[in-house]
């Protein structure tokens, strides 16, 4: 029987979808990547639910629709790769995209809403379908993310070693995989949603290319500390976060305390910003830390990883490509583990990384 399994991705950037077909026979292998980016209306839609406003539910199942059409595009692409058979792939591990994320808030057990029709997607691509992956574990008490330290752990840790797995997606997330195989994981803070809603509004362009607008401008150190005093950054872990948080109206609060910024020195402090709260993460609670492996798109800014590795000059910062998955990938080949973990039954004790009472079953299965 074959153990190929589907990984598709949409994350708090918000830019887009990215999908593997991975093989799980002998490890963990990425046989193909594909991407396909949101529409522009899609996308408005997208960050428009991440806040209160009219007719939500009729709003969030129609753009819950429109997702699954692009992530069943992604899929046909996966599926064209050489020699697969789409009857070979047992199943896809579709993520769906966060517009709130509310943990243990309001009446002690909190919600956390990714968009995502999965029915729909097994009718779009024959194919079997796990998804929900987040909503048990807040269930159990726990804050439903991150869930990507148990894939770090079984892709990247090395015996008697400390590592570190950063993500930088919109938002960023430390795993702390410790020498003696314990497991730590919670969100630093932002990731590149300020940065590229900053850059999209002053350049015309969804990102800062490899970081060189803000690599040209001067850190602002007010401005910078101001927004590192968010109460946040000193909450221990478990912990996490959102847009709900770390928004655009979060920002223009802080940004409208000072007058007359250059673009580029804002956009130069919000990198630091980024980096600042994850180099902050590591020194406190990865100590002994000597390698830091970098995905999500923030591994492709070139700035951002020297700032990294300039305030963490113990630690070896690379790529999570040179571990041997590409920054791209890690993301869409964890839920395809997931997946792989729900369709079997197997446990995932995460009291570690989100603060579950113990291990459960995550995601909920639709059959082709």
């Amino acid at each position: 029987m074959s153990d190929l399994f589907i990984g598709l991705m949409s994350g708090t950037s918000m830019d887009g979808v990215d999908g593997v077909l991975a093989d799980f026979s002998s490890g963990v292998r990425v046989l193909h990547h594909a991407n396909a980016p949101f529409p522009d209306s899609l996308r408005a839609e997208l960050m428009a639910l991440n806040a209160s406003g009219p007719d939500e539910l009729h709003r969030g199942w129609l753009a819950g629709n429109a997702l699954m059409r692009v992530y069943a595009d992604v899929t046909r692409a996966l599926l064209a790769t050489p020699g697969v058979d789409a009857k070979q792939v047992q199943a896809i591990g579709a993520h769906g995209q966060t517009v709130r994320h509310r943990p243990q808030q309001y009446d002690g057990t909190g919600y956390t809403i990714q968009l995502a029709q999965p029915a729909l997607l097994a009718e779009l691509t024959g194919l079997a379908v796990v998804a929900d992956f987040r909503s048990r574990d807040v269930a159990a008490g726990g804050q439903g993310a991150p869930l990507a330290p148990a894939f770090h752990q079984a892709v990247f840790s090395r015996p008697g070693e400390t590592t570190g797995v950063l993500n930088i997606g919109g938002i960023s997330n430390l795993t702390v995989l410790r020498p003696a195989g314990q497991v730590q994981g919670f969100d630093c803070g932002p990731g590149n949603a300020l940065m590229d809603a900053w850059a999209l509004q002053h350049t015309g362009k969804p990102y800062d290319e490899d970081g060189r607008w803000a690599a040209g401008g001067t850190v602002l150190p007010d401005l910078l500390a101001a927004m590192l005093a968010e109460p946040y950054f000193a909450l221990p872990p478990p912990k996490s976060t959102g847009r709900d948080l770390f928004n655009q109206p979060w920002f223009l609060a802080h940004l409208s305390k000072f007058a007359a910024l250059q673009p580029r020195d804002v956009q130069a402090t919000l990198t630091e910003l980024t980096a600042r709260a994850c180099a902050a993460d590591a020194l406190a609670h990865a100590p002994g830390l000597r390698r830091l492996i970098v995905c999500g798109g923030g591994a492709l800014n070139g700035h951002l990883m020297r700032r990294l590795q300039a305030l963490l000059p113990a630690a070896q910062v690379a790529s999570s490509a040179e571990a041997g998955l590409p920054p791209l990938q890690v993301e869409a080949a964890a839920f395809a583990w997931l997946a792989r973990k729900c369709l079997r039954g197997e446990k995932l004790d995460l009291q570690s990384t989100t603060g579950a009472r113990g291990a459960r079953v995550l995601g909920g299965i639709y059959p082709a």
